[in-house]
């Protein structure tokens, strides 16, 4: 029985998709308003579909045999050939539903009533208010040619007939550089220009170095690709390839890809510029080192002055011996990182690189002055991913993360908070995966994720991420309430933000619940309090004197009393708990994100690191 329900299920009717508006047009037709008579027989078996781009000749005439209207150049026509998509181009219904019966050179004459020509009730291609569109016409019709085409522009301005597939799946885009044998001829067949001998064509994606239209068509194909892009004049543009397209209605481009090298704008604003010089093994990006992956680098880097002053070479300078660094933790430059962390295993790329993602805020090799503009010759010869953990018992899973907290609190020390978090977060995902075997494992597993989210909610607190920082801590005090710690971090975090109540709240909660906790909680509210009335003595002075001057007068608001002192720069030093490391200076730039109450008052953020109040402990 359940057999045969399971065949019903199988033979259910698909869902009929809805009529396409050509389809409720052939509803139209009628017996007899449509007749074919074959003058040439064309060539094969294929006839054109929905989708085939239809390149035909077409004369119309009355049924007493005079012209009408004709593209052949002998009945005053221009010689040029229609060309259309079917289901995609506007057309009168007799050709719609005629065209495609035909074969590829075949010649026939189709009778039309004037309701399947421009006689048709809403007909969607217009004609001339003297064209006879309520007399029955014959049109003659020869076929020239039917294929597959690309679409690329909505309007069928550019459109791509592929002549042979490429190789790969990686299209051109900018700021590629591209090496293509180019030809282009006219509608008619005549030849515009051709660069087909000597040295390929070569341009830059993106620079406007030949037509719109044709940039549009080349962006579609892969390497080795060879196509026919068709171009009408609303997509062709005067360029070096074509310094003049006055009186051309559309070009046929025949496109050889030759080769193409991918670029990379790295930060979008042309400063970091990545070039393949060659192509690595795999699919980008799936084959791409990940982060905490162990590579293995050979490189050169250059003075990117005139003499392209050689300052290290890992095949001279290392005993030959490749770089080995570990991405994610902040062992090479950052332009150097970001680069190759878009690399294939195999690939040689070319990375120019500004001062500030070089040498700048990295410590910089002897020869590599102040402000220097860096370029690198990278070879990625291969990496090794993070270790999985599957087989691991928990006791080297725990010292594994050990490792890694570790390498994250140095990351924290140095400054470098993004990648720290990176870290910790790194270990919470995993531990997903991790199940303790008894209540002893238990609770260091427990006690471990807790630090993890605390030392994550101190990185975001760095970055001026204070909500984020919030909900870190949160994530503690969920499962436990009363975590001095979380409290703590979570009352700093509060305090940053500008939510001081909040903050007076975890201060006053964490000595009700630890007494040791008291003088930190303490020492806390203080510097709460002192903030508090520092907004205060700063918002009236920043409106001292506003409302009251006389009517038609202009006060200034914001300005500063000769005697005002700087705030007290004293830093304090607390520990939590009998934690051994001590509160950290803070040493990140401004953070770019800020709170509510930083807008409103810029000055606060910086009386709140004089006061010692953005530091964080690492567990």
């Amino acid at each position: 029985m359940a057999v045969v329900e399971e065949s019903e299920e199988e033979f259910k009717p698909q869902k009929k998709k809805p009529a396409s508006e050509d389809d409720n047009r052939r509803k139209k037709i009628t017996p007899g308003s449509l007749m074919k008579a074959l003058i040439r027989p064309g060539a094969g078996e294929k006839t054109p579909t929905d989708g085939d781009q239809v390149i035909y000749q077409c004369t119309i005439r009355t049924l007493d045999g005079v012209v009408v209207e004709s593209t052949r150049a002998e009945f005053g026509g221009s010689g040029i050939p229609k060309r259309q998509v079917l289901g995609k181009s506007k057309m009168i219904l007799g050709l719609l539903e005629g065209i495609p019966t035909m074969l590829n050179g075949e010649v026939a004459m189709f009778k039309m009533k004037p309701e399947l020509h421009y006689g048709e009730g809403d007909c969607p291609v217009p004609v001339a208010d003297s064209f006879p569109k309520d007399d029955e016409l014959h049109f003659e019709i020869e076929l020239i040619d039917f294929s597959k085409v690309k679409v690329i522009s909505e309007d069928l301005g550019v459109i791509k007939k592929v002549k042979e597939e490429g190789q790969g799946w990686e299209q051109p885009r900018e700021p590629y550089e591209v090496k293509a044998w180019i030809s282009g001829k006219s509608a008619d067949g005549k030849i515009i220009f051709s660069h087909t001998q000597g040295e390929p064509f070569f341009f830059t994606f993106g620079k406007s170095e030949i037509p719109k239209g044709l940039e549009m068509g080349i962006g579609t194909m892969a390497r080795g690709e060879k196509a026919v892009i068709y171009v009408t004049k609303e997509y062709l543009s005067e360029c070096s390839l074509i310094p003049s397209i006055e009186g051309i209605a559309e070009i046929h481009f025949d496109v050889d890809l030759v080769h193409f090298v991918q670029v990379r704008d790295v930060l979008g604003d042309g400063r970091l510029i990545k070039r393949r010089l060659r192509d690595g093994r795999g699919e980008f990006p799936m084959d791409c080192p990940l982060h905490d992956s162990l590579l293995h680098v050979h490189y050169k880097g250059m003075l990117l002055n005139e003499e392209k002053t050689v300052f290290y070479d890992t095949r001279v300078d290392n005993n030959g011996q490749p770089l080995e660094f570990r991405s994610g933790e902040g062992l090479v430059p950052e332009g150097f990182e970001m680069c190759t962390r878009l690399m294939l295993p195999g690939e040689i790329a070319l990375v120019t690189c500004p001062p500030d993602y070089a040498y700048d805020k990295f410590p910089r090799p002897d020869k590599v002055p102040q402000g220097a503009h860096i370029q690198w010759e990278i070879e990625l010869l291969d990496y090794e991913k993070q270790k999985d953990w599957t087989g691991f018992n928990f006791r080297e899973i725990m010292d594994d993360v050990e490792k890694i907290k570790g390498t994250g609190n140095r990351l924290f020390k140095e400054g470098k908070y993004e990648l720290a978090k990176a870290k910790y977060e790194h270990v919470l995902r995993e531990f997903n995966h991790v199940n303790p075997q008894n209540d002893e494992e238990g609770k260091e597993f427990s006690d471990t994720r807790n630090l993890l989210h605390l030392n994550v909610a101190a990185c975001l607190q760095k970055m001026g991420e204070f909500k984020k920082s919030i909900e870190a801590c949160n994530k503690v005090l969920d499962t436990n309430p009363v975590h001095v710690k979380a409290l703590y971090r979570r009352g700093m975090a509060y305090m940053g933000a500008g939510d001081f109540e909040e903050a007076r709240a975890d201060f006053n909660k964490m000595m009700t619940i630890d007494k040791s906790s008291e003088s930190t909680a303490k020492a806390a509210l203080l510097k709460l309090k002192k903030e508090e009335q520092e907004i205060h003595r700063k918002a009236r002075q920043q409106f001292k004197g506003l409302f009251d001057k006389k009517p038609g007068e202009i006060a200034e608001a914001g300005g500063r009393d000769l005697g005002e002192k700087e705030p007290d720069q004293s830093h304090d030093r607390d520990a939590l708990d009998g934690e051994k490391e001590h509160l950290l200076e803070a040493t990140a730039p401004p953070p770019a994100r800020t709170s509510l109450w930083s807008r409103l008052w810029p000055s606060g953020r910086r009386l709140f690191t004089s006061l010692g109040l953005d530091r964080c402990t690492i567990l």
